[in-house]
């Protein structure tokens, strides 16, 4: 699954670590959320959604194989 995570991130001008923090996850699952090594829990997919103040399907990109 693909995601615009690290665009998004970019886009408002913060770290990994202050997202990480924003979200309670380490900097290394922003990390690998952003090089596409680690589907989020959908938990973890709505509080960024929720955080960005997008829809999920804004942020992720499914895409069958």
């Amino acid at each position: 699954m693909k995601n615009r995570l690290e665009e998004l991130r970019k886009e408002k001008g913060i770290r990994q670590e202050e997202l990480a923090e924003a979200l309670e996850v380490s900097r290394q699952t922003i990390g690998s959320l952003e090089n596409g090594r680690y589907n989020p829990s959908i938990m973890l997919a709505f509080k960024i959604a929720r955080y960005f103040n997008l829809k999920i399907e804004d942020i992720f990109i499914y895409e069958e194989e």
